[in-house]
């Protein structure tokens, strides 16, 4: 008989420049021994397998129209913002058009996790010749001028189909105060730029619609839209909600 899992059991911690980093495997014992992986930064909690919806969500809309958005037969470059457990990434890699997805992320050990198997989606993201990591200030990349290091290390100036966001809690609850410029109608502007014509943004955010990013996004993009993306939350018994913004840049 296999011994019992323990209920929490803690997999690497890491002191970073901006705070204590956990990575963490529990076992859910009221949902039939639900294994979950966890990610914490300080007091927050960075991601959870528990609840992955929305980080699919954003990928599977946002890849949507960006097929949408190109010729068919197309092959598609996209960045995600933020690796997390993986979930967006993996999901992002779904359609066949897609050639290539570069998953930014400014804490080392998060991409060490994936590269070493450490967490479940690690050794598949890994494996795919589609898909590199790219260790960095994903804010700072998306606003580098011209000449500046940016999302493509061997290509600077390189534009995408697609960039996915999934870091802050929201426009408004940020991980750090530094990354505000981004979420403005300066920072936007300077970020589109990042986009080939036609491309799109998607953006994860774990609060309801909020009126002042989507004028930001209407003043800047050339067409921006919002979805309300339920799921079941087992902790609390009931319906949770979060947000998929989603913009296009000019022709």
């Amino acid at each position: 008989m296999s011994s019992p899992k323990p209920a929490f059991e803690e997999l690497d911690y890491r002191q970073t420049d901006i705070g204590e980093l956990i990575l963490r495997r529990r076992t859910v014992l009221s949902l039939d021994n639900l294994e979950v992986h966890e990610i914490i930064l300080g007091d927050a909690f960075l991601m959870s397998s528990m609840f992955t919806v929305v980080e699919e969500a954003l990928s599977e809309l946002g890849l949507a129209l960006t097929e949408k958005q190109f010729p068919e037969g197309e092959k598609l470059d996209v960045v995600v913002g933020g690796l997390g457990l993986g979930y967006t990434a993996k999901v992002a890699l779904v359609p066949e058009r897609v050639g290539s997805v570069t998953v930014v992320d400014y804490l080392k050990p998060v991409i060490e996790w994936h590269e070493e198997g450490l967490v479940p989606l690690g050794p598949e993201l890994t494996a795919d010749p589609r898909c590199s990591y790219r260790h960095g200030d994903f804010f700072a990349l998306a606003l580098a001028n011209d000449g500046e290091p940016s999302f493509c290390e061997a290509d600077p100036a390189k534009q995408f189909h697609a960039v996915l966001l999934d870091i802050d809690h929201s426009p408004e609850k940020l991980l750090a105060e530094g990354n505000a410029t981004f979420y403005t109608k300066e920072g936007l502007k300077k970020f589109s730029e990042k986009l080939l014509p036609g491309g799109v943004f998607g953006l994860w955010s774990d609060d309801p619609p909020e009126e002042n990013f989507m004028n930001a996004l209407s003043d800047v993009f050339a067409t921006c839209e919002s979805h309300i993306v339920t799921f079941y939350n087992p902790i609390q018994d009931c319906e949770s909600a979060s947000t998929v913004y989603l913009a296009t840049t000019q022709r």
